[in-house]
Formats: C-alpha cells, sequence, structure tokens
C-alpha cells in the first residue's frame, strides 16, 4: 500500500509555481494577482481563505482579500463582481462558498467572468472542459488528476467508480478521468445516494473516488484487494476528548480500508492541500494568458 501524499505533493506544486513566478518578476514581468471575496464570518470559510493567502504569499502571488458583511445585498454583491471582472491588474478570484442565504449562489457564479474563474466553476469553463478545450479545471478534481499522475497510478482502462455526483467533484471528475490523458482512458460509473447496490459497485471498481460527504461510509467489505481509493470527503466529527472537539473523518474507514489498497489518500493531507495548490496553478495559467 502507497499513500498518495497530498501534502508532499502540493509543496511540490508550490515550489515548481514559486520558481515560475521568480522568472516571470526576474524578467520584469507582474506576478499573478488573485483575490478572493469573502462573505460573512463563518469559521471554516476564514480559516479556508486564511491558508489561501499565505499560499499567494510563500509562491510570491500578489493577493486580495475582500471581506464584506453577511447583511451586503446580492445587487451590492454583483457590483463588487463587476468591479473585479474588469480589474486588469487581477488574474482571477474565487468568492468563497457558502453564501448567506438571502443570496443566490448560482446568480453570483454566473456572473463571474469566465477568464477569471480560477475556481472552474462557470459553465463556459465546465463545457470547455467536457469538451476537451482549454480551460480551468475545478481545484479539487485538478488535484486529484495530478495526484493520479505524479504517482503514476494506471488508471488505463481501469473501472472507476465515482461515488458523489456534486458540480464541484463528482460530475467533473468523472469526466475527467474518462477523457485521453495519462490519468485517464478509464471506464467510469457515477453512483450517489440514490443508487442501489452500491457496494456491488464499489466491490468491482479497480477505483474508487468518494465524494459523499458521509464520514467513514466506504468500509473494508465495500472494495475489491488493490484497489485505488480517492478520499474527498472531509467532515469535521464532534469528540470530546480531542483537545479541538471534533476530529477530522473522510468518506473512507482509512485504517481498515488501507489494509486492502493499492494507493490511498489520507484524511487530512490528501487531496485537500491540492485543492488550494491547483487553485494556484489555475490562477498561474490566467497570468500566462494574459
Amino acid at each position: 500500500m502507497e499513500i498518495l501524499d497530498g501534502k508532499k505533493t502540493s509543496n511540490e506544486i508550490r515550489e515548481e509555481i514559486k520558481e515560475t513566478v521568480s522568472a516571470m518578476k526576474d524578467l520584469g514581468k507582474r506576478p499573478p494577482h488573485l483575490a478572493a471575496v469573502l462573505v460573512g464570518s463563518d469559521g471554516a470559510s476564514l480559516t479556508y481563505v486564511g491558508s489561501k493567502v499565505r499560499s499567494c504569499e510563500y509562491v510570491g502571488f500578489d493577493s486580495t482579500l475582500i471581506r464584506l458583511e453577511s447583511n451586503i445585498s446580492e445587487e451590492e454583491l454583483l457590483k463588487h463582481i463587476q468591479d473585479l471582472n474588469q480589474d486588469d491588474n487581477l488574474d482571477g478570484y474565487i468568492v468563497q462558498l457558502p453564501l448567506p442565504k438571502h443570496i443566490n449562489e448560482e446568480k453570483i457564479l454566473l456572473a463571474i467572468d469566465p477568464k477569471k474563474d480560477v475556481d472552474g466553476f462557470h459553465p463556459t469553463n465546465f463545457g470547455r472542459m467536457s469538451l476537451e478545450l482549454n480551460a480551468f479545471i475545478p481545484a479539487t478534481p485538478f488535484g486529484i488528476m495530478q495526484l493520479l499522475e505524479r504517482y503514476k497510478v494506471s488508471t488505463n482502462g481501469k473501472h472507476c467508480v465515482v461515488v458523489g455526483r456534486s458540480h464541484i467533484v463528482g460530475r467533473p471528475i468523472s469526466i475527467l478521468m474518462s477523457q485521453k490523458g495519462p490519468a485517464g482512458n478509464a471506464t467510469v460509473t457515477v453512483a450517489h445516494s440514490q443508487t442501489e447496490n452500491l457496494e456491488k459497485l464499489t466491490r468491482s471498481a479497480d477505483i474508487v473516488i468518494m465524494a459523499l460527504g458521509i464520514p467513514e461510509y466506504l468500509t473494508a467489505d465495500m472494495v475489491k484487494e488493490g484497489a485505488v481509493i480517492i478520499d474527498v470527503g472531509i467532515t469535521r466529527v464532534p469528540d470530546k476528548e480531542h483537545p479541538k472537539g471534533y476530529l477530522i473523518k473522510g468518506d473512507v474507514a482509512y485504517e481498515e480500508v488501507a489494509k486492502k489498497a493499492s494507493f490511498i489518500t489520507p484524511v487530512p493531507g490528501g487531496v485537500g492541500p491540492m485543492t488550494i495548490a491547483m487553485l494556484l496553478q489555475n490562477t498561474l495559467l490566467a497570468r500566462q494568458s494574459n
């Protein structure tokens, strides 16, 4: 069994980006500039955005954090979006989700200029990705593909079961895994919470990608010997004995499944760090296309 170490791999990617940015600066070019829009003061969102800002500083990006009150109107937020779209010194930006309930998330995401949509959520980017055209790939699926490629995991002709059908992870990774490429050419089945006999599907899979959001759902009896296991899940499970009062759990019962897996991602330290690294990669790509 080999661990697909997202922390180690994301650090390697960050070093590669840092080197590229340094070379840009040596040539007198403007470094990439990433902005993050944070509405309200959700604890998890603050943590995620803070991590993204620190990562920008490390690789030499310019970064801007735009903090807005939770009671901002949808119209006011859309004005901020338009300002960011028209800022020629800004290569990409993200709007941290979730947004307050009175704001239509879909409306906000659709207002983002696809050329600055480094999260890869805009339908234009999703469509281009599906057609194998140049596009910003959603950061988490992008990170999974990089892990598979860099660890030289065999995917060609393999049966891949993706459990989860979200537009952020499940659907895009199912498309990417089936496309031609070093980590593609798989035969993909998309399953979800309503799938009957899910265990039968996962037991037949060479690769299982779990993006369901249910802690430790995938157990050892649901996978075959030598399967590749990618765990996208991340859930805070209350634990009174832990100093933080909770434990971070993935969708996979790691200890027991790892004994049967050929490759597996841990939680934390697997897919999570890769997501931020690929957001940086998308921002660099946006800068290079300008």
